[in-house]
Parts: structure tokens; sequence; C-alpha cells
């Protein structure tokens, strides 16, 4: 079985010939599949399409979330419903061409666990496409994972990895990442990409200062989530080491100044004594957050949904397209 997740919001107008053209691309697979949609809080007509689509096909199942929760957590709630063992993750504004996926599945079968698209014509203006450039090689440099598109959102998976890798707030960009520092295999193929035909894009120049930092969450999770105080203690220690040789310095030239010197010397009255003295508390508190943040690690986490479901519909039904082709 193959899983076709599509998260969207307000794409009313798209979904009509995007499941046409999925069914199109899928006739030269022999493998069953899904699509599943999930409206993250569309406040247009998706919903009510949604449910007219579903209605009339057996290969289509749909998910609604109360809000907006954001893509990471639309996928994720895609994600717990596919029941194929290859997912694929496309985006409902067209931009993606669905003639595609028969290419992932061709690479994942050389023993691929993770095959990326790469966007390398894209239709975009160019306030989306230059910060793009500038984060994927900032990426690819400091993950050491080399992808050309980490933004592109079409991607397919074994879903095996989902029950490793856990996604929440914007780290659903970074799967590769995430699934190649746990030893999963990450290939990436050239895809067509289309300019939009309908709505407006909901991403902007304004995300790449949240894309930094969840760079840095994700430099943390794969180098040092299993041993962080190397990271913190590392700090910690420099801070209380320098800050005690310089207390060590400053005390050797006051004992001097009252043995051998004329004018005493004030420790209080310069800086560096104020600036080791900084050193030495920081550097132990960082050595105790690293403490703290090794005891999180070896405590079990109770797992939770990033998302909360308000309706689902499609499941648990018989797929007859699926048994046809399997007899």
């Amino acid at each position: 079985m193959i899983s076709i997740v599509i998260p969207l919001l307000n794409e009313e107008k798209s979904l009509d010939a995007l499941a046409d053209s999925i069914a199109v691309s899928m006739r030269s697979i022999t493998e069953p599949y899904q699509i599943i949609f999930v409206d993250d809080g569309s406040t247009d007509g998706s919903w009510a399409k949604l449910q007219a689509m579903v209605a009339a096909s057996v290969n289509l199942s749909a998910i609604r979330l109360r809000r907006n929760f954001g893509k990471a957590a639309a996928l994720s709630a895609g994600f717990d419903a596919a029941t194929g063992e290859v997912i694929v993750t496309m985006d409902a504004d067209l931009q993606d061409d669905p003639k595609e996926i028969p290419r992932f599945i061709d690479k994942m079968n050389e023993g691929f666990d993770v095959v990326s698209g790469w966007k390398r014509v894209r239709h975009d203006p160019w306030h989306k496409t230059l910060p793009s450039a500038v984060f994927n090689r900032m990426v690819s440099w400091l993950t050491g994972v080399q992808l050309n598109d980490h933004n592109c959102g079409f991607k397919s998976y074994r879903a095996a990895i989902f029950k490793e890798v856990k996604l929440y707030g914007e780290l659903h960009r970074f799967v590769p990442v995430l699934a190649s520092a746990r030893g999963w295999k990450i290939a990436e193929i050239e895809v067509e990409h289309h300019a939009r035909s309908f709505g407006k894009s909901k991403y902007g120049i304004s995300r790449l200062p949240k894309g930094f930092l969840d760079l840095l969450t994700i430099y943390f999770l794969t180098s040092f989530s299993q041993r962080p105080l190397h990271l913190m203690g590392s700090a910690g220690l420099l801070g209380f080491l320098s800050g005690s040789l310089g207390l060590a310095s400053l005390s050797l030239v006051w004992i001097a100044s009252r043995l051998w010197g004329s004018t005493p010397f004030h420790l209080h009255k310069h800086a560096l004594f104020y600036f080791c003295i900084t050193a030495i508390l920081l550097g132990a508190q960082f050595l105790v957050a690293g403490l703290l943040a090794e005891l999180m690690t070896a405590i079990a986490r109770q797992n939770r949904s990033p998302s909360s479901v308000a309706d689902a519909i499609g499941f648990g039904r018989p797929n007859e397209a699926a048994n046809e082709m399997i007899q």
C-alpha cells in the first residue's frame, strides 16, 4: 500500500484536479494506494469539497483539524492515519506534479528509505527562491546531509521512519536530516515544478528567521540529543575554568602587591574581577543545565499528538479498488 498524504489550507479550487491527476499517475503502479487529505483549519470551502470527494471515491480519506496547527502537525495527523508501507507527501496547490510519484517509488525500490524532491527549476518569486537557496546550503553544511532542496514538500518515506521521528513545530522539512541521523538511506531526484494556479502562497521571507532557529534545533537534536552534557558541559567548563584562572591570576597579583608593592591592589576596582566571577557563575549554570538535560533524556517521555482532530472520514471502509488490484 502507498499512502499519499496531502496537507492543505484553503485550497478548495485545486482539490478536484489534484485528485484526478494522482489517479492518472497511479495507473502505472501495481500497488494499491490511498490518498489522505489533511485540512489544516481551512476557512474556505475545502472541507465541504473533501466530503463530496470522499463520498465519490474509495481511495480517498480526509481529516479536518480543529484549527490551523501548522504543516508539521497536519502531516503528523496524516502519518498516524496512513496504512501504507510507503508514504508520499506533496502540496495541494498543484505546484507538485503527481506524474513524478512513480519515479519516487522506483527510486525507493533501489534500496533508499527517503527520497526527496529537488525543484531545480522553480516557478516562484525571487523573495522565495533566494532565501530558500541560502537556507538549503546552510542546512547541508551544518548537518552533513547533502540535498539541493531541503524545503521541497514532495518526498517519499518508509512508514517505519515515523515510529522513530516525531514531527512538531516546523521540523517537517528536516525529516531527511533526522532520518539520516538514525541511519536511514537518503536520496534525491529532480521533479517538475509548476506555477501556482489558484490561491496564494502560505509562506514568505518572514519564515527565514524561524527556519534558522529550527536549523539550530535540528543541529542539537542530531548531534547532541543523546549527549546534551557534551555541548552545555563544554561551554560550562570553558567558562568555569577561564573564570577560575582569571581569579587565580588576580589573586597572585594581589598577594604580590601586599608583600612587595608600595601601592595596594584592590580587586573590586578592576573589571576583570567581575568578568571572572560572571564566567564562573555562567559556567556552573551551564554544567547544571547539562546534567539536567542528561536526566531528561534518560526519562521516557509520554507521546502526545501535536494536533486535535475534529473529524475523520473515509477510514475503516473496505477498499474495493485495492482489493480488485490485489486479486
